[in-house]
């Protein structure tokens, strides 16, 4: 926003837009919605909550990201940098394409993920995880309604202002998107805040799992292996039988040599 500020006072003092903070500015803001689209993302894979890792999913997620970031640089740059006119609306449909068609995949990617990610939590029975996960689904899906109806607003905008006469309540439009992530980047951080026992809690429920299911799958062998603390008290209990049997024995016997 700083470098916003000064971008727009040299425009309006000199009448030419400076190239390298506009680059600067619009660099910095693709890095920022990459950013944000990936991390909503792998919250919505579950990462760092449910899982350690992206596993094979990483170099997928970095490529959609890497490929995001240079669409939305594109055309920012091509809008922006050194451009004091409006760009016509054949070459901009044709940059507003790819990274709306990313846009819509992202969002697909994101939904779902993020009802994977809830029908394992249910399926683990991870009750206190799989309700902070419903109230993120729950925020995501009034984001994304806000933005169709925001979208639907900018274009009855720009409809019924074809010369750019309300040019100066036309910063809503924009900042309507930053004000969005800022309130999706709040939600996250306040149903994900960290505490002291956060990493140990993480995942606790998955170990767990892991036992219940080598567990299940020894008794399915009928392998009495289950607990390993239960087993070796049971083995130290056998043998305190059997060594009291066999002093009973040796009781007998040297009663019978007396």
């Amino acid at each position: 926003m700083a470098l916003w500020y000064f971008e727009y006072a040299n425009f309006n003092k000199t009448g030419m837009r400076p190239v390298g903070i506009t680059t600067w500015v619009v660099t910095i803001g693709a890095v920022r919605k990459t950013v944000s689209r990936l991390l909503i993302l792998s919250v919505s894979m579950g990462y760092g909550v449910v899982k350690p890792t992206l596993g094979g999913l990483t170099s997928k997620v970095l490529l959609l990201g890497i490929t995001y970031f240079l669409a939305s640089e594109l055309l920012d740059i091509t809008e922006y940098v050194g451009t004091i006119n409006d760009i016509s609306g054949r070459a901009r449909l044709f940059l507003v394409l790819p990274d709306a068609s990313l846009d819509a995949f992202l969002i697909l990617w994101i939904f779902t993920s993020l009802s994977q990610t809830l029908e394992q939590l249910q399926a683990k029975r991870s009750s206190v995880k799989l309700d902070i996960y419903r109230k993120f689904s729950n925020a995501l899906a009034l984001t994304v309604i806000a933005s169709v109806v925001w979208i639907g607003y900018e274009v009855y905008f720009k409809a019924t202002d074809p010369f750019n006469e309300r040019w100066q309540s036309a910063w809503i439009i924009t900042a309507f998107w930053d004000v969005l992530a800022f309130a999706m980047l709040f939600v996250i951080c306040y149903l994900w805040a960290p505490s002291q026992s956060s990493q140990r809690y993480a995942y606790s429920d998955e170990t767990r799992d892991d036992f219940d299911e080598e567990e299940a799958q020894s008794l399915a062998r009928g392998t009495p292996e289950g607990d390993l603390g239960l087993v070796k008290q049971e083995k130290k209990e056998n043998n305190g039988g059997s060594t009291g049997v066999f002093n009973s024995e040796d009781d007998s016997e040297e009663g019978k040599r007396e």
